[in-house]
């Protein structure tokens, strides 16, 4: 679990740039879905050199935020901080628009070309924030972090999940999986940026638009438990033994804190973590790529309610988990994403098992390419191109690693690096605070500018 102070930090940041950009997660929020949808395309350019077409930077940067975090992130926020952890999953998402847009902007603002390709990131960032030797220490730190909370961490919850979500619709053995998921990411992998970005602008959209789908079917079948659902959600945020008793020993701190926490890794705001992809994003102005970035965070929001949604109203928790006296007699089939393919089990049978075991292998294969990638663009700031096929291979054998290992202790891995990684990303885009604000002015002046040659 993210370390408290973490918690509060990405928090705070949130409200402060909210209040400081006049809540741009709400003004920009039109200018945002124009530019992401307006006109929207799966056979966009192919990315090169000089970066991603802005919708490739989006869907890269949803492929990252839109994995493991809404699906088996959702069920264990409600197993283990009650319908409550929902309300605050919630309250990090929206204050986490606005975080997102500063990391974005930033990083177009200062992406770089380095061995003839275009990159950027928080370490380039950091490093403008803080001049000199202490800058490059933080940057460094940062760099390091990073390759170790996602490209190895993150990408072993990835195939832990999906490994988990198989063998529960399968007769299969996990290792088996494991390895065809490795195989297929080093495919992906060694075929470089342009591969990456025409694999996740095409997936994403299917993927995106088939779970949705599927999960609204569910809830209109279950449509009368959805306000008890939303009941239980706000009751439970600020009284959870009002909702599921005191057996399981959850209260108001831990419902904030696992759907706080759950909530960052679902949507990524404040991590430094999509800033990779939306600092290599084909734009005119740096901002232009930041309300595009938010609409990232809105999407996680409206797949992770949906999830919630599916569990609350299907009965499983109040019959099979919240009724226990100990969080060490729940069934380890029902932890993660388990307890998702039990709700929709209730329903389709057996069908419904598989239909998110293949969700799951869609969200999380993606989100795996998409974690390689922002390792990768740190790989490359600390040793250069070369070192690129070599982090390739480690992250290929650490992806089969992890589709071997039991649920708990993966997401407690994952949890510590991302935590660790949170500090000096943040204090890259606090220092430059003054310098987002002078952008978000000039991105008005911009747009004034753009639509009066327009006319």
């Amino acid at each position: 679990m993210y370390l408290l102070n973490d918690i509060i930090l990405l928090c705070g940041t949130g409200i402060y740039f909210t209040i400081r950009l006049k809540f741009v997660q709400t003004v920009k929020f039109k200018d945002g879905w124009n530019r992401t949808f307006g006109g929207l395309s799966l056979k966009g350019k192919a990315a090169d050199k000089e970066g991603m077409s802005s919708f490739q930077s989006l869907a890269t940067a949803i492929a990252a935020q839109v994995g493991t975090g809404n699906l088996a992130g959702a069920a264990t926020a409600l197993i283990a901080g009650g319908p409550g952890a929902i309300f605050w999953m919630w309250m990090s998402a929206f204050f986490g628009m606005a975080t997102i847009f500063v990391e974005a902007s930033l990083g177009q603002k200062y992406k770089t070309y380095k061995d003839g390709h275009v990159i950027g990131g928080p370490a380039y960032y950091i490093q403008a924030a803080y001049k000199g030797t202490l800058g490059k220490i933080i940057s460094v730190i940062f760099a390091i972090l990073i390759i170790l909370a996602l490209g190895i961490m993150g990408n072993m919850v990835q195939s832990n999940s999906i490994s988990s979500a198989f063998s529960n619709s399968f007769p299969v053995n996990t290792k088996i999986i494991g390895v065809i998921v490795a195989i297929l990411s080093g495919f992906i992998f060694l075929g470089g940026v342009k591969r990456i970005a025409s694999f996740t602008e095409k997936i994403v959209p299917i993927m995106a638009i088939s779970y949705l789908l599927g999960a609204i079917i569910l809830i209109m079948l279950n449509i009368t438990k959805v306000p008890h659902a939303f009941y239980m959600i706000f009751v439970s945020a600020f009284n959870p033994e009002a909702i599921i008793g005191g057996s399981l020993g959850i209260g108001i701190q831990q419902a904030m804190r696992f759907g706080i926490a759950r909530g960052l890794f679902s949507n990524e705001a404040g991590m430094g973590s999509t800033p990779h992809a939306h600092a290599i994003a084909k734009v005119d102005h740096p901002c232009e790529q930041g309300v595009v970035a938010m609409m990232g965070v809105f999407f996680t929001f409206i797949v992770l309610t949906l999830t919630a949604l599916v569990i609350l109203t299907s009965g499983i928790l109040e019959d099979q988990i919240y009724h226990l006296s100990s969080p060490s007699l729940i069934p380890e089939t029902l932890k993660g994403i388990g307890l998702a393919q039990k709700a929709f089990e209730m329903k389709f049978g057996h069908i419904g098992v598989i239909f998110i075991a293949l969700c799951l292998l869609f969200f999380a294969f993606s989100t795996i390419i998409a974690w390689y990638f922002f390792g990768e663009q740190n790989i490359k700031y600390l040793f250069g191109q070369k070192a690129a096929k070599i982090y390739a291979l480690v992250v290929v054998v650490f992806i089969f690693i992890g589709s071997t290992l039991k649920v708990d202790l993966v997401w407690a891995l994952a949890d510590c690096f991302n935590g660790l990684m949170v500090i000096p990303n943040l204090l890259g885009i606090l220092a430059l605070s003054p310098l987002v604000s002078s952008l978000a002015k000039d991105y008005k002046k911009f747009k004034k500018e753009k639509n009066n040659q327009n006319k």
